[in-house]
Protein backbone atom coordinates (compact mmCIF):
# COMPACT_ATOMS: atom_id res chain seq x y z
CA UNK A 1 0.00 0.00 0.00
CA UNK A 2 1.36 3.21 -0.82
CA UNK A 3 1.80 5.50 2.01
CA UNK A 4 -0.75 8.46 2.77
CA UNK A 5 -0.48 11.78 4.31
CA UNK A 6 -3.94 13.59 6.07
CA UNK A 7 -5.04 16.59 6.79
CA UNK A 8 -7.25 17.32 10.05
CA UNK A 9 -9.85 20.07 10.79
CA UNK A 10 -11.93 20.47 13.74
CA UNK A 11 -16.06 19.69 13.22
CA UNK A 12 -18.73 19.74 15.46
CA UNK A 13 -18.94 15.84 15.27
CA UNK A 14 -15.14 15.87 16.13
CA UNK A 15 -12.45 16.18 13.30
CA UNK A 16 -12.65 15.66 9.47
CA UNK A 17 -9.84 13.92 8.34
CA UNK A 18 -9.01 14.05 4.43
CA UNK A 19 -6.02 11.36 3.17
CA UNK A 20 -4.05 11.45 0.17
CA UNK A 21 -1.04 9.41 -1.93
CA UNK A 22 1.69 10.75 -0.45
CA UNK A 23 3.89 11.17 -3.32
CA UNK A 24 2.16 11.06 -7.17
CA UNK A 25 -0.65 11.57 -8.39
CA UNK A 26 -4.09 11.66 -6.72
CA UNK A 27 -6.10 9.22 -9.15
CA UNK A 28 -7.59 5.66 -9.21
CA UNK A 29 -7.43 3.79 -6.42
CA UNK A 30 -5.67 6.43 -5.06
CA UNK A 31 -8.56 8.79 -4.20
CA UNK A 32 -9.16 10.75 -1.37
CA UNK A 33 -10.59 9.64 1.67
CA UNK A 34 -12.94 11.45 3.51
CA UNK A 35 -14.12 10.77 7.14
CA UNK A 36 -15.18 12.05 10.42
CA UNK A 37 -13.08 10.60 13.71
CA UNK A 38 -13.77 11.45 16.81
CA UNK A 39 -10.36 12.23 18.37
CA UNK A 40 -7.07 13.29 17.26
CA UNK A 41 -6.10 9.59 19.63
CA UNK A 42 -7.28 7.97 16.48
CA UNK A 43 -4.83 9.93 14.14
CA UNK A 44 -1.88 9.31 16.41
CA UNK A 45 -2.81 5.47 16.10
CA UNK A 46 -2.89 5.54 12.54
CA UNK A 47 0.49 7.66 12.60
CA UNK A 48 2.41 4.87 14.80
CA UNK A 49 0.53 1.86 13.08
CA UNK A 50 2.37 3.82 9.76
CA UNK A 51 -0.98 4.02 8.05
CA UNK A 52 -0.32 7.68 8.06
CA UNK A 53 3.45 9.64 7.14
CA UNK A 54 2.21 13.34 8.09
CA UNK A 55 -0.72 14.92 9.27
CA UNK A 56 -1.35 18.38 9.01
CA UNK A 57 -4.05 19.75 11.63
CA UNK A 58 -5.45 23.07 11.60
CA UNK A 59 -4.77 23.84 15.62
CA UNK A 60 -2.13 26.03 17.36
CA UNK A 61 0.64 23.67 18.20
CA UNK A 62 3.18 25.08 20.57
CA UNK A 63 1.85 28.06 22.77
CA UNK A 64 3.81 31.23 24.48
CA UNK A 65 3.70 31.99 27.73
CA UNK A 66 2.50 35.58 26.60
CA UNK A 67 2.33 37.82 24.04
CA UNK A 68 1.30 36.79 20.42
CA UNK A 69 3.36 33.89 18.31
CA UNK A 70 5.50 35.40 15.44
CA UNK A 71 4.19 32.66 13.01
CA UNK A 72 0.43 34.17 13.50
CA UNK A 73 1.35 37.61 12.96
CA UNK A 74 3.58 36.46 9.66
CA UNK A 75 0.45 34.52 8.47
CA UNK A 76 -1.76 37.24 8.82
CA UNK A 77 1.03 39.63 7.25
CA UNK A 78 1.16 36.88 4.15
CA UNK A 79 -2.97 36.58 3.79
CA UNK A 80 -4.00 40.35 3.83
CA UNK A 81 -7.70 40.07 3.29
CA UNK A 82 -8.21 36.90 4.89
CA UNK A 83 -6.03 37.58 8.09
CA UNK A 84 -9.03 37.00 10.13
CA UNK A 85 -9.02 33.58 9.55
CA UNK A 86 -5.94 33.14 11.63
CA UNK A 87 -6.90 33.11 15.12
CA UNK A 88 -3.92 34.50 17.67
CA UNK A 89 -3.08 30.99 19.99
CA UNK A 90 -3.81 31.50 23.29
CA UNK A 91 -1.24 31.54 26.04
CA UNK A 92 -0.43 28.10 27.38
CA UNK A 93 -1.96 29.21 30.51
CA UNK A 94 -5.44 29.17 29.44
CA UNK A 95 -5.71 25.76 28.42
CA UNK A 96 -6.51 25.14 32.21
CA UNK A 97 -9.52 27.12 32.59
CA UNK A 98 -12.72 25.99 31.83
CA UNK A 99 -15.42 29.41 31.30
CA UNK A 100 -14.73 31.64 29.10
CA UNK A 101 -14.98 34.37 32.16
CA UNK A 102 -12.00 32.39 33.88
CA UNK A 103 -10.11 32.10 29.92
CA UNK A 104 -10.24 35.78 29.72
CA UNK A 105 -8.99 36.90 33.54
CA UNK A 106 -6.38 34.23 32.65
CA UNK A 107 -5.28 35.85 29.25
CA UNK A 108 -5.33 39.25 30.74
CA UNK A 109 -3.16 38.48 33.86
CA UNK A 110 -0.35 36.96 31.58
CA UNK A 111 -0.15 38.65 28.35
CA UNK A 112 -2.65 41.40 28.91
CA UNK A 113 -5.52 40.57 26.74
CA UNK A 114 -8.46 38.51 26.51
CA UNK A 115 -9.46 36.28 24.05
CA UNK A 116 -12.29 35.86 21.72
CA UNK A 117 -15.19 33.47 22.12
CA UNK A 118 -14.41 31.92 18.72
CA UNK A 119 -11.01 31.30 20.43
CA UNK A 120 -12.61 30.37 23.84
CA UNK A 121 -14.72 27.72 21.91
CA UNK A 122 -11.40 25.45 19.85
CA UNK A 123 -9.50 25.66 23.81
CA UNK A 124 -10.87 21.99 24.40
CA UNK A 125 -9.51 21.23 20.76
CA UNK A 126 -6.46 22.86 21.00
CA UNK A 127 -5.88 21.11 24.68
CA UNK A 128 -6.76 17.95 22.96
CA UNK A 129 -4.00 18.04 20.26
CA UNK A 130 -1.94 19.76 22.91
CA UNK A 131 -2.04 16.20 25.28
CA UNK A 132 -1.50 13.69 22.45
CA UNK A 133 2.04 16.03 21.23
CA UNK A 134 5.80 16.20 21.95
CA UNK A 135 8.73 17.67 19.72
CA UNK A 136 9.16 13.88 18.46
CA UNK A 137 5.78 13.71 17.59
CA UNK A 138 5.58 17.27 15.91
CA UNK A 139 7.87 16.17 13.31
CA UNK A 140 4.27 13.94 11.54
CA UNK A 141 1.51 15.66 13.64
CA UNK A 142 1.78 19.39 12.82
CA UNK A 143 0.21 22.51 12.59
CA UNK A 144 -0.95 24.46 9.34
CA UNK A 145 -3.50 26.87 8.24
CA UNK A 146 -5.94 26.44 5.48
CA UNK A 147 -6.39 29.58 4.14
CA UNK A 148 -2.47 30.16 3.80
CA UNK A 149 -2.11 26.71 1.63
CA UNK A 150 -5.01 27.73 -0.23
CA UNK A 151 -2.97 31.08 -0.46
CA UNK A 152 0.33 28.96 -1.57
CA UNK A 153 -2.03 26.63 -4.13
CA UNK A 154 -2.78 30.12 -5.98
CA UNK A 155 1.01 31.15 -6.35
CA UNK A 156 1.17 33.08 -3.07
CA UNK A 157 -2.50 34.80 -3.37
CA UNK A 158 -5.27 35.05 -0.92
CA UNK A 159 -8.20 33.39 -1.74
CA UNK A 160 -10.05 36.92 -2.56
CA UNK A 161 -13.57 35.65 -1.22
CA UNK A 162 -14.27 34.12 2.21
CA UNK A 163 -14.90 30.46 1.99
CA UNK A 164 -18.79 30.81 3.83
CA UNK A 165 -19.61 32.40 0.22
CA UNK A 166 -20.41 30.52 -2.98
CA UNK A 167 -17.83 32.31 -4.68
CA UNK A 168 -15.39 31.48 -2.09
CA UNK A 169 -16.33 28.37 -2.00
CA UNK A 170 -16.14 27.53 -5.96
CA UNK A 171 -12.20 29.41 -5.66
CA UNK A 172 -11.05 26.62 -3.03
CA UNK A 173 -12.37 24.27 -5.12
CA UNK A 174 -11.00 25.02 -8.44
CA UNK A 175 -7.20 25.48 -6.69
CA UNK A 176 -7.96 22.04 -4.89
CA UNK A 177 -8.92 20.68 -8.21
CA UNK A 178 -5.79 22.10 -10.11
CA UNK A 179 -3.46 20.54 -7.23
CA UNK A 180 -4.95 17.28 -6.44
CA UNK A 181 -6.73 16.62 -9.75
CA UNK A 182 -9.61 14.91 -8.34
CA UNK A 183 -13.41 15.72 -8.07
CA UNK A 184 -14.36 18.23 -5.43
CA UNK A 185 -17.58 18.48 -5.80
CA UNK A 186 -18.34 14.92 -5.42
CA UNK A 187 -16.11 14.76 -2.44
CA UNK A 188 -18.41 17.56 -1.25
CA UNK A 189 -21.90 16.04 -2.37
CA UNK A 190 -20.96 12.22 -0.24
CA UNK A 191 -19.15 13.91 3.11
CA UNK A 192 -19.35 11.80 5.90
CA UNK A 193 -22.68 13.19 8.90
CA UNK A 194 -21.29 16.11 10.82
CA UNK A 195 -18.63 17.69 8.22
CA UNK A 196 -19.27 20.52 6.54
CA UNK A 197 -18.15 21.51 2.83
CA UNK A 198 -16.18 24.20 4.44
CA UNK A 199 -14.41 21.52 6.91
CA UNK A 200 -13.83 19.07 4.07
CA UNK A 201 -12.54 21.82 1.62
CA UNK A 202 -9.81 23.24 4.51
CA UNK A 203 -9.56 19.40 5.13
CA UNK A 204 -8.23 19.01 1.84
CA UNK A 205 -5.95 21.53 1.93
CA UNK A 206 -4.19 20.70 4.94
CA UNK A 207 -3.72 17.27 2.75
CA UNK A 208 -1.86 18.88 0.10
CA UNK A 209 -0.11 20.74 2.80
CA UNK A 210 1.37 17.43 4.69
CA UNK A 211 2.30 16.08 1.03
CA UNK A 212 4.86 19.65 0.35
CA UNK A 213 5.87 18.67 4.26
CA UNK A 214 6.65 15.05 3.96
CA UNK A 215 8.21 16.01 0.29
CA UNK A 216 10.52 18.70 1.77
CA UNK A 217 9.14 21.84 -0.07
CA UNK A 218 6.75 23.34 2.45
CA UNK A 219 6.97 26.84 3.38
CA UNK A 220 7.73 26.95 7.00
CA UNK A 221 6.86 30.42 9.00
CA UNK A 222 8.02 31.07 12.72
CA UNK A 223 9.62 27.96 14.78
CA UNK A 224 10.57 29.43 17.89
CA UNK A 225 10.50 26.48 20.78
CA UNK A 226 7.64 26.88 24.13
CA UNK A 227 8.57 26.28 27.52
CA UNK A 228 7.51 22.25 26.94
CA UNK A 229 9.62 22.17 23.57
CA UNK A 230 7.00 22.35 20.92
CA UNK A 231 7.88 24.58 18.01
CA UNK A 232 5.68 27.39 17.66
CA UNK A 233 5.33 26.66 13.54
CA UNK A 234 2.78 27.36 10.97
CA UNK A 235 3.32 25.34 7.51
CA UNK A 236 2.14 25.25 4.02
Amino acid sequence: MRARVGGLDGCRAGWVLATVPARGQVTGSDFVEVTVVASVEDVVRALDAGDLAAVAVDIPIGLADCGPRACDREARRRLGPRRSSVFPAPARAVLGTTTYEEACAVSRQVSGKGLSKQLFNIVPKIAEVDAVQSPGRQRSLFEACPELSFAVMAGDAPMQHSKRTAEGRAERVAVLHEQLGVDVPALLEARAPGAQPDDVLDALALAWTARRHLGGSCLSLGGELDATGLRMEVVA
